[in-house]
């Protein structure tokens, strides 16, 4: 409930009520004790308009928020979590999770160097549905009359999970890949490349991939391309969730950044970072 319903419900000042909710949260975090992490995930969230952005730092093993801080998404804002962190409790990372941003791989290599880089699988399959939308408005510039309707809003049909499509959702993703056969193989292509983090081993991984780029040959995917461009270029952050060891839940971090936006659609911190800060490292914590 919204600080201000409660307020009005308790017949208390609306900075009463956030006061204490903030007095509640610090306890929770002094119950809840320094972290200790031994896997993180690495990502930023924007706090406010014209790109103002934070990290967040998540134990993905113990699946809570540790670290929210920064002033950007520079490797300096970066580096402030190692130094909160300390150097002794940064050597017992093993595996970082982040996005492919470079600044975050730059702080952890040189701050926590035996841990390994394990690329984002999530923000890795962001990027193909942004190169599956860029295709899907390549189409809908080259093709004129009757044959545009198929293609014209289907953005969300096109990137959504078939399962998560209605009825008719999935009868229009139907018609639009009978409609366009070059939207149609880039789907296919869409579909396929989750199968890359089902390997246990690099080199099936790399085969698997191998094969993939192949199958952009001739098929005039620019957007694919670039995608497939990127994907060699990072392989090493990719090609490491083969590893045993390194087959961690990576739905977390995702998980929490969608009740970051539900706190910020609130309009829960907008004006006060400190109470954001507390409710995102807060939000996995149990119940006093």
């Amino acid at each position: 409930m919204p600080v201000k319903d409660v307020a009005k419900r308790m017949g208390l000042d609306w900075h009463t009520v956030k006061e204490l909710e903030k007095e509640y949260m610090r306890e929770q975090l002094r119950r809840a004790g320094p972290p200790k992490p031994g896997v993180i995930g690495i990502d930023e969230i924007s706090v406010k308009k014209r790109h103002t952005y934070r990290i967040v730092v998540s134990d993905i093993e113990k699946r809570r928020a540790i670290w929210f801080g920064g002033v950007d998404r520079s490797e300096a804002s970066m580096d402030q979590f190692y130094a909160f962190l300390g150097p002794e409790k940064a050597k017992q990372i093993r595996l970082a999770v982040m996005d492919m941003w470079k600044p975050f791989r730059n702080s952890t290599e040189a701050k926590a160097p035996q841990a390994a880089i394990l690329f984002d699988k999530f923000h890795v399959l962001r990027h193909l549905g942004e190169a599956l939308d860029k295709v899907r408005k390549a189409e809908y510039a080259r093709m004129t009359g009757s044959k545009r309707k198929f293609i014209k809003g289907q953005k969300y049909v096109l990137l959504s999970h078939k399962e998560n499509l209605t009825a008719e959702g999935r009868q229009s993703l139907k018609l639009l890949l009978q409609a366009n056969k070059r939207l149609h193989t880039a789907y296919l292509l869409k579909e396929s490349f989750g199968q890359l983090w089902d390997y246990n081993t690099e080199g099936w991984a790399r085969r698997f991939f191998e094969n993939w780029k192949e199958q952009l040959k001739w098929q005039r995917l620019k957007p694919f391309e670039k995608f497939a461009a990127m994907i060699e270029r990072h392989w090493d952050g990719i090609a490491a969730y083969c590893e045993p060891n390194n087959k961690v839940a990576l739905g977390f971090v995702e998980g929490l950044n969608n009740k970051i936006r539900v706190f910020q659609r609130r309009a829960y911190g907008l004006r006060d970072e400190e109470y954001l800060r507390l409710k995102i490292l807060t939000c996995s914590l149990p119940e006093l």
